[in-house]
């Protein structure tokens, strides 16, 4: 199992299913992707737009790895840091905690 495997799966149990409560500023959103997200996502690849409730496990992982781990290197940070620095991506934005990650980590990117 790849850092990135190890790490999703721990992000999707926090995560959890499908959501879409009226204060949450991503409002409807599965295993943690935002509609938004999904349907630029299908959009790249010349897809319907579907609802975010029916997403595969495949999107998932294809999302979660070019949106999130790829951009910000996470292969390159030590295992623990990785998982919790993803895990912030995914919550906010990838630049956000990638800027909290201890200096030390970093220099490994």
């Amino acid at each position: 199992m790849t850092e990135f495997q190890r790490c999703l799966t721990r992000v999707l149990v926090s995560e959890g299913g499908y959501s879409n409560h009226r204060l949450d500023p991503g409002k409807e959103t599965n295993r943690g992707i935002t509609q938004q997200v999904y349907n630029a996502y299908r959009q790249r690849l010349g897809l319907p737009m579907v609802s975010v409730r029916g997403i595969s496990s495949s999107e998932v992982d294809a999302i979660h790895r070019e949106n999130y781990w790829k951009p910000a290197n996470f292969d390159l940070l030590p295992a623990g840091v990785s998982y919790v620095v993803f895990d912030g991506a995914v919550n906010s934005e990838v630049a956000q905690p990638v800027k909290m990650a201890p200096a030390r980590a970093r220099r490994h990117c």
